[in-house]
């Protein structure tokens, strides 16, 4: 039982790590993992063009715009991987009964791969990477990381291939050559077909990637400790995000503490106006 439960997981896991780097964008009503008790996934479409957050000549007004466009994407992306968790302890409370099911092992399997935890672990250990990992990134992280990798959304990169993460990738074609991009460098700042992708990718790999071990740990310290995620002391995790190293982390702060007010206006806003 054992074996053929880790050997379902291997091959489940292998075939999502073919997968290429950028694929169509996985619209929320695909294969959604739906939890009772959390508000259903909104249905929002794919965002396939920026606005030109240039033409703003307010401050202001270009924070303001930037934002409410980005946080309906954040709010979705964050409620998906709340769904994910809470099914993910729906699951680990099934196994630990021994009332596993197919769907739960093919749940599992999925996020196994998705998540990119060693599928030969013991069962247990990948309960509890996973729990570490399949977890939200604050909205505020992803709103000033946004704007700062990406010019406020202006950047060649966010223009043309709707990253606004600075995310790279290695296949060759698979996204835009940085001018300055070193002659010994393979290495192309990744293109997606919609800024729901991007911001899929980015949260997936602040989820998953070894340089941000720490930020994940803090996190599930803060869980254990049942205490606000916040993003002004999760981003001290962000150091290997860029070269910068600390002064990175330092201006990533000073722009959450500068721009919450804008984020709190921009969010009551379209509160308003949703209801």
């Amino acid at each position: 039982m054992r074996i053929a439960f880790i050997v379902f997981f291997i091959i489940v896991s292998l075939l999502a790590l073919l997968l290429p780097f950028t694929t169509e964008f996985e619209r929320p009503e695909a294969g959604q993992i739906r939890v009772e008790g959390l508000p259903p996934v909104p249905k929002l479409g794919v965002y396939d063009e920026l606005p030109d957050f240039s033409q703003y000549t307010d401050v202001q007004q270009k924070k303001s715009e930037f934002f409410g466009y980005l946080l309906p994407l954040i709010e979705a992306e964050n409620l998906r991987i709340l769904h994910m968790r809470a099914k993910l302890f729906e699951i680990e409370e099934n196994y630990k009964a021994n009332m596993i099911s197919d769907a739960d092992r093919a749940q599992l399997a999925q996020m196994v791969g998705y998540y990119e935890v060693d599928p030969s672990l013991p069962a247990e250990e990948q309960f509890a990477l996973l729990k570490r990992r399949v977890d939200i990134v604050p909205e505020m992280m992803v709103l000033v990381q946004a704007a700062n990798e990406s010019a406020w959304g202006t950047s060649r990169f966010a223009q043309q291939g709707l990253n606004l993460f600075g995310q790279w990738c290695y296949r060759e074609g698979c996204g835009i050559i940085p001018a300055q991009r070193p002659e010994d460098q393979i290495y192309e700042v990744a293109k997606f077909d919609s800024v729901n992708q991007s911001v899929r990718s980015y949260m997936r790999n602040i989820n998953t990637h070894p340089p941000y071990a720490d930020l994940r740990l803090l996190r599930e310290r803060k869980r254990l400790r049942d205490q606000e995620l916040r993003a002004i002391e999760l981003v001290e995790g962000l150091g290997s995000y860029s070269e910068r190293g600390d002064e990175y982390i330092d201006e990533l702060q000073a722009m959450i503490r500068v721009n919450r007010p804008i984020v709190n206006a921009v969010k009551q806003s379209q509160e308003q106006t949703a209801n």
